[in-house]
């Protein structure tokens, strides 16, 4: 009886979906598994009844995306050749195993001699393999990007994407926004940007089902739904979710762009089902040229620019991809044959390209109109282009890097999440990108009109005007702002870094301190903002606090060379000369190129007459910034 009302309940709920044209009822609200109060259960659970799909998907890219840094992860070859140069910051780079932990050696080198070696141990290896292999570094559980990556379509180590332009070393921190596309869902420290108290080893089943633990339940009660003729509402199948939903569950993660969180979300909260411009705005910068190039994980984005997507009601990701079976594996025909669905035979027959190309191309149409082509942020790959093109010949369509530069004009800002976004939500992404993308007075410019023409009269709107203000160094009006809201007034820690800097700009540093100590308590862990408090407190002359501050920096990670420098500093100011040189020392062990740590410990070297030491100091320090006003202090002291 009891399986029978439950089916009875399954068909109800179908006929909602299907029949009821209302927009009030959504998929979200039917759907028994994504109600904020059900939890997940885990792979493991879901492999117990489903072991065929688990290890099938296990293969894939997808559950293969993130895992320990083991021997058996690693798709990276470790021989003579495995040194990368970084002629930038002058720092070699060695990975290697010792036994089965993995590392990375930092070193320099002034002629045969090392002058600098500093060894990370990496904890994780990000990435399937398919096209790279990126490194993570744990530090009590803040986590780092290291600075290599192996890129193995060309079996060769490089600089990490965007290390190469600028070399951030062992400090580019791993948020939400990247672990949560890349990996499951780790148990996040919600005061901090990048602690985790535990991660997992890969994406698992229920980010692309919804949590498990209704579906579970009801199958052990013996409740089984016959899917070959109804849909099971206790777990999402993406297959059952109309095509908006479906993109917009592989949009989460494909569609790599500029994301704005709504307010009061966070990275964990979309669930198949859901429509993404519930949790969040996507953007991507639009140029006169952006149709013949693209970043990686631009799928979702590339495939809806094409003419085949905007002319059919059916098109989505799974039309060509089964989730559960690994691309590699897959032959083309499986890929060829939604083509051949479509274009009927004798459309076929058409085709202009010539006989010879086409028989040496096995009629091929993905390999045709979807050509393997590089991609504009990852060096050393080439991906499949989820454009589907009428000119087939890529080389055709991509113009070389010169014309790019020359040619390209910034179109404007595109939320590809939400048809009709509101001004405020098109300053936060123009803010975004400025933040992320591009730091071009043009962009705040764009800010600035949509934040003028917004009637909204809410928090997220004085929030972002006090971004805008930051973005453009304009302090006084944050100042004017922040008269009307208290520091325990502002709820959230970035407003309240802000104000806290831009007071700390116009030299009152009483007030910024009020702010800097909101930002601190609304995110403890954040440990930049930390650092701002600790020295504040330090230019304030409250010796005992900005040591308290330092202190827990360094108890939650201690290799930051700015917060042992600050904390030698303090030892400075209590006399107590040995712990002050031991933190610059160390300090520079880890960064042999901080301007900070360099002037500190030449200063003391003068202070305790090495001057020798202290030359040597002053010296590199000027290599660094040549014309920074210390260096001339330091004089009075040599």
């Amino acid at each position: 009886m009891k399986n029978a009302i439950y089916g009875a309940f399954l068909l109800c709920a179908s006929l909602i979906i299907y029949c009821n044209t209302s927009e009030e009822v959504k998929v979200s609200e039917v759907y028994l598994n994504l109600q904020d109060s059900v939890a997940y259960m885990g792979m493991e659970t879901c492999r117990s009844c489903h072991s065929n799909v688990y290890h099938s998907f296990m293969e894939t890219g997808m559950g293969q995306s993130f895992d320990q840094a083991t021997k058996e992860k690693t798709s990276a070859i470790f021989d003579e050749h495995a040194v990368v140069y970084d002629s930038l910051s002058n720092f070699y780079y060695r990975p290697y195993f010792e036994g089965e932990q993995m590392y990375v050696l930092e070193y320099r080198m002034e002629g045969k001699d090392t002058i600098h070696k500093r060894i990370e141990a990496i904890d994780y290896i990000i990435g399937s393999g398919h096209h790279t292999n990126s490194h993570i570094i744990d530090e009590n559980g803040y986590v780092y990007q290291a600075p290599i990556t192996y890129y193995t379509q060309e079996k060769r180590w490089d600089m990490a994407p965007g290390f190469d332009k600028e070399n951030q070393r062992f400090s580019r921190f791993l948020t939400t926004e990247c672990i949560t596309c890349h990996n499951h869902l780790p148990d996040h420290v919600s005061t901090s940007l990048n602690k985790y108290t535990e991660m997992p080893r890969g994406i698992e089943c229920e980010r692309c089902h919804g949590p498990g633990e209704i579906h579970v339940k009801e199958k052990l009660a013996g409740n089984i739904v016959d899917t070959s003729q109804f849909i099971d509402y206790t777990i999402v199948n993406p297959r059952d979710l109309p095509k908006d939903l479906q993109m917009d569950l592989c949009q989460r993660c494909h569609l790599q762009g500029i994301p704005v969180l709504a307010e009061g979300k966070t990275f964990f909260d979309f669930k198949p089902g859901m429509k993404l411009s519930e949790v969040m705005n996507v953007y991507l910068p639009r140029y006169s040229n952006s149709h013949e190039q693209f970043i990686m994980a631009s799928q979702a984005d590339r495939l809806r620019l094409s003419a085949c997507y905007q002319n059919s009601e059916e098109l989505t990701c799974l039309t060509c991809h089964h989730p559960h079976h690994s691309v590699r594996k897959a032959d083309k025909q499986s890929f060829n044959q939604p083509c051949q669905n479509c274009h009927t035979q004798q459309k076929l027959a058409d085709c202009t390209a010539p006989m010879a190309d086409r028989n040496a191309r096995e009629d091929n149409c993905v390999g045709c109109h979807m050509p393997p082509s590089s991609s504009i942020d990852i060096p050393h790959v080439r991906i499949t282009d989820h454009y589907i093109s009428r000119v087939t010949d890529f080389n055709e369509r991509q113009l070389n890097e010169q014309d790019q530069s020359e040619i390209a004009e910034f179109l404007g800002l595109q939320n590809l999440t939400k048809s009709n976004p509101s001004d405020l939500e098109m300053a936060q992404g123009y803010l975004a990108m400025y933040d992320k993308n591009l730091q071009e007075s043009a962009i705040l410019d764009s800010a600035l009109l949509y934040l003028g023409r917004s009637d909204a009269e809410t928090e997220p709107k004085q929030k972002a005007w006090v971004h805008f203000y930051f973005s453009r160094k304009d302090y006084t009006p944050i100042a004017k702002i922040a008269a009307n809201r208290p520091a325990p007034t502002i709820k959230d820690a970035w407003m309240a870094y802000r104000i806290g800097e831009a007071f700390a700009k116009l030299g009152d540093f009483s007030k910024g301190l009020l702010y800097y100590k909101r930002a601190t308590q609304l995110q403890k862990h954040n440990l930049e903002f930390q650092e701002k408090l600790g020295t504040t407190y330090m230019r304030m002359g409250s010796i005992p606090q900005a040591k308290k501050v330092f202190e827990f920096v360094l108890s939650e990670n201690p290799k930051r060379s700015l917060a042992l420098t600050n904390l030698g500093f303090v030892y400075v100011q209590l006399n107590q000369f040995d712990k002050a040189r031991e933190l610059y020392e160390r300090s520079l062990s880890l960064d042999p190129d901080y301007f900070q740590g360099l002037i500190n410990l030449a200063a003391l070297e003068y202070y305790e007459k090495h001057v020798a030491a202290g030359d040597a100091l002053v010296k590199r320090a000027a290599l660094i910034s040549p014309n920074d006003p210390q260096l001339r202090e330091l004089d009075a002291l040599r």
